[in-house]
């Protein structure tokens, strides 16, 4: 079970903290409820009911409090009980949390009430008990109590932090110029009682600081399995090996916080009447109705209750049933326990097979037997340099696993840590060329090719990669250490979701640097090794790639791409083509067995639009006889293939006059029986892939109407 933990927070609400200080943009009070808020909204967000709250506010204009009837605990006010704080409540602090139209009121008062709010509270309960003071230190303090006050907070376990608006610590590196009398004397006497209390004592800066820090969710390690690790069956053989084992979870994947559906109300509340109770959203329930194909029933299908569901298991296309007094044979039946199945080498575990989540095998507690066996055992293995190969079942009639068992000893703890293996339907292998060899289909071997890298060039590239390292070879500091990498995407989620709670209508706040770093490459370690990157570039060759063209091509709008050696190639051709046909004027007949190939090559020269006109004449012409002489619909698709690349060219160069005409033939001839009797079938599939007219969506030129290319794909002339 989760500790308890009370803690009260102790803010400061006086006239001053309304003031700008030292160039900042906020208040001293809404600088500090920074830090307040990123506490609370934490402590909100893990949703523990053993987590409680407690808020009072010293220097206010009314005095609430059970201690002021006793005298000098004027101008307190005990903000909220210490409760489990919910959204309800969470949503009151911004209003409650103002600054006043006084200084008066006591910090060393506030502290020995939010004292014995906390010990009324927990008793002589198991709590852990946590005081927070937020000020700015420039309020009268009285010093007198301080003893007393920090053997009472030290007698009682409470753990004091002291938080202060320009605070000087040296320790940070922080002092104000040009401090207040006052505001320093109050600072010796907070340091004082923290010093006494063995709490802590820190400026604002720091703790604000600190917040970029993404908060870690602490975890209380519990078991997942209790039992016995075997080496060998107990029960038939006297030599085997049984270890009292506990297993817990060392890496595990957290994910983002999973958005919920949710409907606004009619007539939702105002902000007021939200944060009085009343809720403007309604769950969203799912219904899921089953129902079947009847005959006899009004609408043709009637609801079937869920109980009276069968499973059935997919077979091909079809359903197998197999009913559930059956079903037993389709499970396995197994019993808990973790049996050793044998040992490999640690050269033999692919790195691949250590990417899911990893658990830890230690020996049960306070049982010195079974923490000498295991020892024994972890010592045998790293010792060898072997793993262990295991067969986990969690639980009787579950599903067995294959685990992997490696030694893990530091100077803290001796275990196994252990990972799921795949089993041979988990994988999927893929094989690749290798890539400092070419071998050719007749099987010969080529080291030295143009596809692969020369030694000046692997040599470039290593300098480059060791120049790269994150690693500073002067210093072996770290830049991106695991510690200090955190996931953005689930830290921005739980960011939005905590500061949408406290300011449900302002904007969402920008991404903290700290999690924006790891995407960007350092610009020193760039800089650093641009001589190094310019030296690969130029061994590599590297080119700029001419950049692709999005979008439909049209012939009109494009330019031709030059190559890079800068030859004309056109011109070239062009003037080979001249020489050669002494003016004849060139034509080309298209192969019916090779209609599309030779077409799609014909428009490589689309300028020349009479050899254009000329190949859609030949492809109609070839498109009829393919439908004349088809036996039913065998030659269809072969049609309609290339029916629908004429017409795709035709739209890409925007040639639309010459594929209507052609497709307005078509269709004439197949209504009177032309094309070898009645074709109708496949005017059905032309409406199918929609190669009727090109209307003036598609072509900007076309002529056609949307409404009279639609009209056209019809039967009717």
């Amino acid at each position: 079970m989760a500790e308890k933990e009370a803690t009260v927070f102790i803010v400061d609400l006086g006239q001053s903290m309304s003031r700008q200080r030292h160039g900042r943009e906020q208040s001293d009070l809404d600088y500090s409820l920074r830090y307040f808020y990123d506490k609370v909204t934490n402590i909100v967000f893990t949703g523990r009911k053993t987590l409680l709250v407690g808020v009072i506010g010293f220097r206010t204009d009314k005095t609430k409090n059970h201690m002021q009837e006793e005298g000098g605990y004027e101008n307190i006010t005990i903000i909220q009980g210490i409760q489990n704080l919910q959204m309800e409540e969470l949503r009151r602090l911004p209003n409650q949390l103002k600054a006043n139209n006084t200084d008066s009121g006591d910090a060393l008062s506030a502290v020995i009430l939010g004292v014995d709010m906390i010990m009324k509270h927990c008793r002589n309960l198991k709590f852990v008990k946590r005081l927070y003071l937020i000020t700015n230190g420039t309020g009268a303090l009285d010093a007198d109590d301080i003893e007393q006050t920090a053997g009472m907070i030290k007698q009682n376990g409470i753990h004091l932090t002291v938080l202060g608006v320009d605070f000087d610590d040296p320790e940070y590196g922080f002092k104000e110029e040009n401090k207040p009398h006052q505001k320093k004397n109050n600072e010796k006497a907070l340091k004082r009682l923290v010093e006494l209390s063995d709490g802590v004592y820190g400026t604002m800066d720091e703790a604000i600081e600190g917040l970029a820090r993404p908060y870690i969710k602490q975890t209380k390690p519990i078991p997942t399995y209790k039992g016995q690790l075997r080496l060998g069956d107990p029960n038939t053989y006297d030599t085997a090996i049984t270890i009292d084992i506990e297993r817990y979870a060392k890496v595990m994947v957290r994910r983002p916080p999973a958005a919920h559906s949710y409907v606004v109300k009619d007539g939702a509340p105002s902000q007021r009447q939200e944060t009085e109770g009343e809720d403007n959203i309604a769950d969203v329930r799912v219904a899921y109705s089953y129902r079947i194909k009847d005959g006899e029933a009004p609408t043709g299908f009637r609801d079937i209750p869920r109980d009276e569901l069968a499973k059935g298991y997919e077979y091909g296309r079809t359903a197998v049933h197999i009913s559930e007094s059956e079903e037993n044979i389709t499970k396995l039946e197994t019993d808990m326990n973790y049996e050793i199945l044998g040992f490999i080498p640690k050269e033999n575990v692919e790195r691949y097979m250590l990417l899911d989540n990893s658990n830890m095998l230690v020996a049960q507690k306070l049982n010195d037997k079974a923490a000498i066996a295991l020892s024994s055992l972890v010592h045998a293995l790293f010792e060898v340099g072997s793993v262990a190969v295991a067969r986990f079942v969690k639980k009787d009639m579950s599903e067995p696993q294959l685990t992997l068992l490696s030694p893990h000893i530091t100077e803290d703890i001796e275990c196994l840590i252990e990972n799921d293996l795949p089993f041979a339907e988990d994988l999927r292998t893929y094989r690749f060329p290798p890539l400092d060899k070419i071998v050719t289909v007749s099987g010969k071997t080529i080291t030295s090719h143009r596809n692969l890298p020369t030694d000046d060039l692997l040599s470039a590239m290593s300098d480059y990669v060791d120049n790269m390292s994150l690693i500073n070879k002067d210093t072996s500091e770290e830049r991106f250490a695991i510690d200090d990498v955190f996931s953005p995407i689930l830290h921005t989620i739980e960011g939005a979701i905590k500061y949408r709670a406290i300011h449900p209508d302002e904007p969402l706040p920008p991404k903290p640097e700290l999690l924006l770093e790891p995407s960007n490459v350092p610009a020193d370690l760039l800089e650093h090794n641009r001589s190094t990157l310019d030296k690969l570039i130029k061994i590599a060759d590297v080119k700029k790639v001419p950049p692709k063209v999005k979008g439909r091509a049209r012939y009109r709008d494009r330019e031709a791409e030059k190559p890079i050696s800068g030859l004309d190639i056109d011109a070239l051709l062009k003037k080979s083509s001249k020489d050669t046909s002494q003016g004849a004027k060139k034509t080309i007949t298209i192969d019916p067995a090779n209609a599309i190939p030779e077409f799609k090559r014909l428009m490589n020269t689309p300028e020349d639009e009479e050899l254009v006109r000329s190949g859609v004449q030949q492809m109609g012409t070839i498109i009829e006889d393919l439908i004349s002489q088809s036996f039913g619909d065998q030659n269809y698709s072969r049609a309609i293939e290339m029916l629908g690349v004429v017409r795709s060219e035709m739209v890409d160069f925007e040639w639309s006059e010459i594929y209507n005409p052609l497709i307005r033939e078509l269709k004439r001839r197949l209504l009177k029986g032309e094309l070898g009797g009645d074709r109708r079938e496949f005017w059905w599939r032309v409406r199918i892939g929609r190669l009727g007219l090109i209307d003036g969506e598609e072509s900007e030129v076309s002529k056609v109407g949307v409404e009279e290319a639609a009209k056209f794909l019809t039967l009717k002339e």
